[in-house]
């Protein structure tokens, strides 16, 4: 379902994903994209801190999240 917080997320992802990863790594042509996209999704979701999560990765914030529900 579409929503305009949705698409803030979104595009807020994509910010993020060009500045951190995309403008600071040589990439020479999109068989190097592909390849590096897993590691770059990784590191975003399980060590890069966020600010609108209290400088938490999006794992770290989820784990509290789950345990004290």
């Amino acid at each position: 379902m579409k929503s305009p917080q949705r698409n803030g997320i979104a595009e807020a992802f994509v910010k993020t994903l060009k500045r951190d990863y995309v403008h600071v790594t040589p990439l020479p042509d999109a068989v190097t994209v592909l390849k590096l996209l897993a590691d770059w999704f990784e590191d975003y979701n399980v060590h890069h801190s966020h600010s609108g999560l209290k400088m938490r990765s999006p794992r770290k914030f989820i784990t509290a999240q789950t345990a004290t529900a």
